[in-house]
């Protein structure tokens, strides 16, 4: 994503939404949320709702 040049602002979008799925929301840990990736984070989430 970094210094990468897109030849349109679909593709650039497009690259970004990947990077967000890909890294930010799986990989990435989160201090706030007791350093799990948000993704993570969100299905325990919903699995403790459904089980209530």
């Amino acid at each position: 994503i970094h210094h990468q040049h897109y030849p349109t602002r679909a593709d650039a979008q497009a690259a970004v939404q990947e990077y967000i799925e890909s890294f930010y929301n799986r990989q990435r840990r989160h201090s706030r949320l007791g350093y799990i990736p948000p993704a993570l984070f969100a299905d325990n989430f919903y699995q403790q709702s459904q089980a209530a």
